[in-house]
């Protein structure tokens, strides 16, 4: 599974709410923080591109299936929910007939569409791509 923002960031909150016994300050503390510092920067990231990475990927994928002649499931024909979440289920349904279409491809030496398939998922990771900061100098 991997969690959405919003789970990240209550997560970030539930650990920073309960205080640490005072045997775990120090160390352990700095790097309670460093971490939940760096899961709200990934978050961040995330709230601000994840809708639009989503909504290209929808999109793409239509055209993919478009392209190979495969049916767009019905129920991911258009993207109704602008939510991530809602966004999340309809890519699921596309990546699953594109998975199915990528299989049919390969089976028939189509390697042009083949091709066309694997650009997308090089441009789909590469839009879903989060950035960790440079490390500190020791």
């Amino acid at each position: 599974m991997t969690p959405t923002a919003s789970e990240l960031l209550l997560g970030n909150f539930l650990s920073m709410m309960e205080p640490p016994p005072p045997e775990a300050m120090g160390d352990f503390m700095q790097g309670k923080v460093a971490v939940t510092g760096m899961i709200s920067l990934l978050a961040a990231q995330e709230a601000e591109r994840g809708a639009e990475a989503r909504l290209w990927e929808n999109g793409a994928i239509r055209d993919l299936l478009a392209q190979g002649n495969a049916a767009v499931p019905a129920e991911a024909e258009t993207d109704r929910d602008f939510s991530i979440a809602g966004l999340d289920r309809t890519n699921a349904i596309l990546r699953r007939a594109l998975i199915d279409l990528h299989i049919a491809v390969e089976n028939a030496g189509d390697t042009a569409l083949d091709h066309a398939i694997l650009r997308f998922y090089v441009k789909s990771a590469d839009m879903r791509r989060l950035d960790l900061p440079p490390l500190p100098a020791s």
